[in-house]
């Protein structure tokens, strides 16, 4: 079809959608990744949509939110090569948080089969996709319901979360950056996310490469405060999120990337050290200042060392080739 064609399809797409990725257009539209990144520049230009990163949006800058149905159709296959790896991360016994987000929503239908967990969310979609798990135990925080991402917000959810301490957060958002860290665009959501930072010991952002490089208005976890960002690997023409892994890791945060070579196919409960090599997992040790695990006296939290074998020079050199290829 002609380019004029291409990019009213293209645009009738993103508006009946929300955000739709790069790979979906070019098989609607039966041309190239290459051509459609070129048609979506070109409406952008004329401030029809947004570009994201593996993708497009409606326009709205820092305060355009997508809903549910928009974001469980972008970038798909990396968010379950996130949630295989992320998953790895659980132990049995465990008490975690589990924030709101399509991204977590996958990595708790994987934690269905890690035995003796306990999840506490404030996510309608996380409670229902562990809601038949008999082995393990959902705690559902109160609040508001907010129906874009089926969400409880509000000083309710809040409140319940008072006194909480768990071993692990683990969160999404709309945007990560070396600079203000995890954010979103939402207020009442941020805030209850703020509020499931502070009832865990580490902190783990799951991110897909399109989130990289994005503000959005509110934050809700500083970079200081993010103890592992799992991801998956960025294109290879995608200069803007290898500067932002480069970045993240010279901060200190430890960096696990899934689907490397093949995918991320790692069980739930197996523990760190049964994640499969070819998942490409990359930790970097955490600075001096950042927040600790506490032993096993503190609270009987369980945790344990996920450190790779390599050093920080060498997960910069790993990430600094992320950026030229």
């Amino acid at each position: 079809m002609f380019a004029a064609e291409r990019r009213q399809l293209i645009l009738e797409m993103v508006r009946a959608n929300g955000a739709v990725s790069l790979r979906e257009l070019a098989r609607v539209v039966q041309t190239s990744e290459v051509t459609v990144r070129r048609d979506v520049r070109a409406l952008e230009a004329e401030g029809l949509l947004d570009r994201r990163h593996g993708g497009a949006v409606l326009p709205g800058g820092f305060t355009r939110e997508s809903g549910f149905p928009q974001k469980s159709h972008l970038a798909t296959a990396e968010k379950t090569a996130i949630a295989d790896l992320a998953a790895n991360f659980v132990e049995e016994g465990e008490a975690i948080v589990v924030g709101a987000g399509t991204t977590t929503q996958e990595l708790a239908r994987r934690l269905a089969r890690v035995p003796g967990l306990t999840v506490v969310t404030n996510s309608l979609l996380v409670a229902q996709a562990l809601a038949h798990a008999n082995r393990v135990e959902v705690v559902i925080t109160g609040g508001t319901l907010r129906g874009s991402n089926y969400a409880l917000v509000g000083s309710g959810a809040e409140q319940s979360l008072h006194g909480l301490r768990v071993s692990r957060a683990f969160l999404s958002g709309s945007g990560l950056t070396a600079e203000r860290g995890l954010s979103t665009s939402n207020m009442l959501s941020a805030s209850v996310d703020r509020a499931l930072v502070q009832a865990a010991a580490e902190v783990v952002v799951l991110a897909d490469h399109t989130k990289l490089g994005t503000d959005t208005m509110f934050q809700t976890v500083p970079t200081d405060l993010i103890t592992r960002l799992v991801t998956d690997e960025p294109p290879a023409h995608d200069d803007r999120a290898g500067t932002e892994l480069q970045a993240l890791a010279d901060q200190g945060v430890q960096i696990a990337v899934a689907g490397g070579q093949g995918g991320a196919t790692g069980a739930a409960g197996s523990g760190a050290d049964a994640v499969p090599a070819r998942q490409q997992r990359r930790d970097v040790p955490l600075p001096g200042p950042r927040r600790q695990v506490p032993g096993g006296g503190n609270g009987g939290l369980r945790s344990h060392s996920m450190l790779g074998e390599q050093g920080p020079g060498a997960e910069r050199a790993r990430v600094a080739d992320l950026r030229r290829r």
